[in-house]
């Protein structure tokens, strides 16, 4: 760590060495436990005498910043003081758009028993081995330079490939950009369509971060409802020049949406002049009926922008995503892409091309959907017959979690609190609702929790339902 002493600051240099070391363990630059630079070694560097040095950390000590350490040494002290807050370096705050902002989602640093939030897969169902060799052989020393944009080659040709097979997609590796999840796709798709002021309509409820991405370009967000044949186009605002949606399981309730309300969602978007883009939220994990055919592919006049991750199907960690675009969009949103951070890295991209290209992406996903199926049989027998009391849920076809609404008289927050204290992780379905009164309920997540622990959380919510309800 690097101090300043000025001899001529009219300031004596242990007070300035002091105030800098002090400054440092309060503010973080040093945790606890870190060593202090060794007296003779920091006095030589500053061009100080060491016994100002000495003098210094004997002060520190006293004070109980500092500790000294058998055989030898000064270390910042395990209690040290509390950190202070520096008046000095809290002058900027955010602008209005983002002020009171804060992630909207994080892991729990405590590790729950039972994590039945949505969107969480099973780490343990991860191919670790395969992805090892993988990773191996893309690190090589040849690799090492800057990518595309886009995204390597070989990866855009093969998620082309891929969601051709898979989802009936239009793409080829032209129209493919990749991204660091789908979160990103979007943001750079919105960002080369919408201008400050532009309307933009949002399924209600829906994907949360979604309306926040929007509102932080600058965009007018409106809310449109959701009926059981999915987002209501009689009601889509006329100006609107984007509509967000996750036709094939609405987040957060799971309804797939119609094949009549997608050719009236397509036929809407051409009168007006607006783009669709599609979230093709959870669609791999399905487990009753044949997915209905994606937007893109009914899309004849070129306005649906396709975007996917690999963060469920895959690993969140991989953090890799993809769009597929229209043809006039490929080279804007590249271009874009490289005024952020360049591209995603390009280890990882060569890891994921070899991984989809030898077939073990598909592999993974077939495993995946067969454990996950199980657990899905699991909570919706659960949800109809002993919760059926307390929760309504109607159930999905796919995904990794079900939408249940309470019953009268129980209150989400009532039910989330005692199953936290019962060591059970919840999401709460009003969360998803960002205009209009709320629906009360929970979003149960089933993927990252094994099926008999899942079965033992859903008897002990059953007790917690019961009891929030006497």
């Amino acid at each position: 760590m690097d101090l300043f002493l000025d001899s001529a600051a009219g300031k004596p240099l242990t007070l300035q060495l002091y105030e800098q070391l002090r400054a440092a363990m309060t503010g973080g630059r040093l945790l606890p436990g870190d060593l202090l630079v060794p007296s003779r070694q920091l006095a030589g560097e500053l061009g100080i005498s060491r016994h100002t040095v000495t003098t210094v950390y004997g002060r520190l000590v006293a004070e109980g910043y500092a500790e000294g350490r058998a055989g030898g040494g000064t270390a910042v002290a395990p209690g040290s003081p509390a950190r202070l807050t520096e008046t000095g370096r809290a002058a900027l705050r955010p602008g209005p758009r983002f002020a009171g902002w804060s992630p909207y989602f994080r892991m729990r640093a405590d590790n729950p028993r039972f994590d039945l939030r949505p969107g969480l897969p099973d780490v343990t169902l991860f191919p670790a081995e395969q992805w090892r060799r993988k990773i191996a052989v893309a690190a090589a020393p040849e690799r090492h330079a800057y990518g595309d944009p886009a995204g390597e080659y070989r990866l855009r040709r093969a998620v082309a490939s891929w969601v051709a097979r898979s989802r009936s997609v239009t793409a080829t590796e032209d129209t493919v950009v990749i991204t660091c999840g789908s979160q990103q796709a979007l943001d750079l798709v919105a960002r080369v369509l919408l201008e400050p002021g532009d309307c933009v309509a949002v399924e209600n409820p829906g994907y949360l971060p979604v309306v926040r991405l929007f509102g932080a370009i600058g965009a007018k967000v409106s809310s449109v409802p959701v009926d059981d044949q999915g987002i209501v186009v009689d009601q889509l605002p006329a100006a609107a020049r984007i509509v967000y949606l996750t036709p094939s399981h609405q987040y957060p309730l799971g309804v797939t949406m119609s094949m009549p309300r997608r050719r009236a969602l397509l036929c809407w978007a051409e009168r007006h002049d607006t783009a669709i883009i599609e979230d093709d939220y959870d669609t791999e994990f399905r487990y009753v009926s044949r997915p209905l055919e994606p937007l893109q592919a009914l899309d004849a006049t070129g306005r649906v922008v396709y975007l996917g991750s690999f963060s469920k199907t895959f690993s969140p960690s991989v953090r890799l995503g993809f769009t597929v675009l229209p043809p006039p969009l490929a080279e804007p949103v590249a271009a874009l892409r490289q005024l952020i951070d360049w591209h995603p890295p390009t280890a990882m991209q060569d890891a994921l091309a070899g991984f989809i290209e030898d077939g073990l992406l598909d592999k993974h996903i077939r495993r995946s959907r067969r454990v996950y199926a199980e657990r899905h049989a699991v909570l919706a027998e659960a949800l109809a017959g002993p919760l059926a009391r307390h929760l309504t849920a109607r159930i999905p076809n796919a995904g990794l979690h079900i939408a249940a609404v309470l019953r009268e008289g129980l209150r989400e927050d009532a039910v989330r609190e005692a199953a936290s204290d019962a060591d059970i992780a919840t999401y709460g379905l009003s969360a998803c609702f960002h205009a209009g009164p709320a629906q009360q309920g929970l979003l149960i997540g089933f993927g990252s929790a094994s099926t008999a622990d899942l079965a033992t959380a859903l008897r002990i919510l059953r007790r917690i339902l019961a009891s929030c309800g006497s």
